[in-house]
């Protein structure tokens, strides 16, 4: 496969999450995954994000606020996190609900969240 020559901060595949209420996303992002904001484009004339991005990690994930030409576009997400307890419970006191409480597997210590956004968090200390 060619190298590709990609902007500071970008991996190959990316998430683009299309949600309502995306400046909430972007909030629930910060607050549980300590996600670092790198861009936020407002939607002319209206309240809303148009295009968002965060890093969470080495990772950046894109967003932004659904309308009637982007319907929402929600998703599952695997994440890495140094404490899945404490990250599950930053997440339920965020809104999410429990799909799945935090367990130890064969891979680490994981659960598994629905965000009050459509998109589902497993959440993972591996081992």
């Amino acid at each position: 496969m060619k190298k590709l020559s990609l902007p500071d901060n970008y991996q190959t595949v990316m998430p683009y999450l299309i949600v309502n209420n995306a400046p909430g996303l972007k909030e629930f992002m910060e607050a549980v995954f300590e996600g670092t904001v790198l861009q936020i484009v407002p939607k002319p004339g209206e309240e809303g994000i148009m295009h968002g991005e965060i890093m969470i990690g080495d990772s950046t994930i894109m967003f932004a606020e659904a309308s009637a030409q982007w319907p929402p576009v929600t998703a599952g997400l695997y994440i890495n996190v140094a404490d899945a307890d404490a990250t599950y419970a930053k997440a339920l006191a965020k809104g999410a609900t429990t799909i799945m409480e935090p367990v130890d597997q064969s891979y680490g210590r994981t659960s598994g969240v629905n965000d009050p956004f459509g998109n589902v968090w497993w959440i993972t200390t591996p081992k």
